[in-house]
């Protein structure tokens, strides 16, 4: 679930550290987190928008603090409500942005 920010000479490259994981493509069982944080470090370093990216942050932060966990993260622990696809966590993600 880390961010990542490679930052140039004007041009930066904000992305998952794991990469894109082709193997899953289309699956609906990609962990969205890491990318969602990313645009967070965008929001942040290359607009200025700091409290827009802590918005994005406090997010994520308050699903995860939810027990909210994809497959990925979910351990034998989690309820099994609480374990979503990509596009329900995404969801949870928004519902604390708005």
């Amino acid at each position: 679930m880390l961010a990542s920010a490679s930052i140039g000479d004007g041009t930066g490259v904000y992305e998952p550290i794991h990469g894109s994981a082709h193997d899953i493509t289309g699956k609906g069982v990609a962990n969205p987190l890491a990318s969602i944080l990313s645009a967070a470090l965008l929001l942040d370093i290359s607009f200025g928008l700091k409290q827009e990216s802590e918005t994005v942050i406090q997010a994520v932060d308050q699903v995860l603090k939810a027990g909210f966990r994809t497959r990925d993260i979910a351990d034998a622990n989690t309820p099994s409500h609480l374990v979503m696809g990509t596009h329900a966590i995404g969801e949870e993600v928004l519902k604390r942005i708005k």
